[in-house]
């Protein structure tokens, strides 16, 4: 069995697939797998082979999907790209064997455990997404700049920013995802980019949370002052809004 393994990078996963696409073409598709690094216990007699990205085979692969099956497809493809789940690129390289033998009608079949996989990931990724929409607080620095951290599980930062950047278009704001250093930033009525994050430029970042300005103390008197002491749930309120997520949310800061 030969095993290609990437970065969890979008560039370095379409070349992986790309890479292990032709060697299968080759040897069969059952003799190719793919996964996320690091991968942290290697098999004995299996072979592993690391791919660098590359910007013209990554290309390819994405337009081969979006012209050969879907946009659609595509999407739930790049959505699965950012999930945190072990087996997410083998589900992606699972659901591309189908895709490009059917085409558009792939996603027609929910009974074909390939495709049910890779609608399940987009969910997850798309829930996440959409849970640290609402958990994200940006703390002022000095009233030029507005910094978000978040830890999440999947890399939803960027689909995070697309929904602020319609929401604070003229301002200049940061989200900074600590588990990955890489941040998404937006410049004052300009296009979100990605950028990743030296391990001083984390550290430098990272000290921003202990800001506070006078918007955070009254978020805070907020929070407290609208809690209704005799309807207090806290096995509600940890389903809703679960321990892990609240790490950078300052209502919940002593």
């Amino acid at each position: 069995m030969k095993i290609y393994t990437c970065k969890d990078r979008l560039e370095d996963i379409m070349t992986c697939i790309y890479d292990a696409w032709v060697e299968a073409l080759r040897i069969g598709h059952d003799q190719i797998q793919v996964k996320k690094e690091p991968v942290f216990q290697q098999t004995m007699f299996d072979e592993y082979i690391h791919v660098d990205g590359d910007a013209e085979k990554a290309e390819k692969v994405i337009r081969s999907i979006r012209r050969d099956i879907s946009d659609e497809a595509y999407l739930d493809v790049y959505y699965a790209t950012l999930s945190a789940e072990e087996d997410a690129l083998q589900a992606i390289y699972n659901f591309l064997r189908v895709g490009f033998a059917v085409g558009c009608r792939v996603l027609d079949y929910y009974t074909n455990p390939h495709v049910m996989r890779i609608l399940e990931l987009r969910r997850k990724v798309g829930n996440e997404s959409h849970h640290f929409r609402e958990f994200a607080r940006f703390q002022s620095l000095n009233g030029k700049v507005y910094v978000c951290h978040l830890e999440p599980k999947s890399d939803v930062i960027m689909l995070v920013g697309r929904h602020f950047a319609d929401r604070m278009p003229s301002e200049h704001w940061m989200i900074i995802d600590d588990t990955r250093k890489t941040a998404c930033v937006h410049p004052k009525d300009g296009t979100n980019y990605l950028r990743y994050l030296t391990d001083a430029e984390f550290e430098t970042l990272r000290k921003t949370e202990e800001y506070e300005d006078e918007y955070t103390d009254m978020w805070k008197t907020f929070f407290h002052a609208v809690g209704i002491k005799e309807r207090e749930n806290y096995i509600c309120q940890r389903n809703l809004f679960p321990i892990w997520k609240r790490k950078h949310a300052v209502e919940f800061k002593d």
